[in-house]
């Protein structure tokens, strides 16, 4: 049987994660409040935070926005983790 969550980002039941998936206490606090549908949407968040704001995921500050954004994506703390700002789906640069 598939372990089960009440996800913050669903609002909802859901099936939960199989492990951790981020080191440390945050990976820990995620695989507990965190579905996998949830993770999903918040990869989906991701790309399009590291596109838009030209972060490289190897980069030690760029590591720091980016769980910025998951604190605010995920558990909604914070100022990020929203659309980039004058994000329009399908606009030309």
């Amino acid at each position: 049987m598939a372990r089960m969550v009440k996800c913050v980002v669903l609002k909802r039941e859901a099936e939960g994660l199989e492990e951790p998936p981020h080191p440390g206490e945050l990976g820990e606090r995620i695989y507990e409040n965190v579905s996998k549908e949830g993770w999903g949407e918040w990869l989906k968040r991701l790309q399009m935070i590291i596109n838009e704001n030209q972060l490289n995921s190897a980069d030690a500050r760029s590591v720091e926005i980016i769980e910025q954004h998951m604190l605010g994506f995920l558990f909604e703390e914070g100022d990020l983790g929203g659309l980039p700002q004058g994000f329009r789906a399908g606009a030309k640069k």
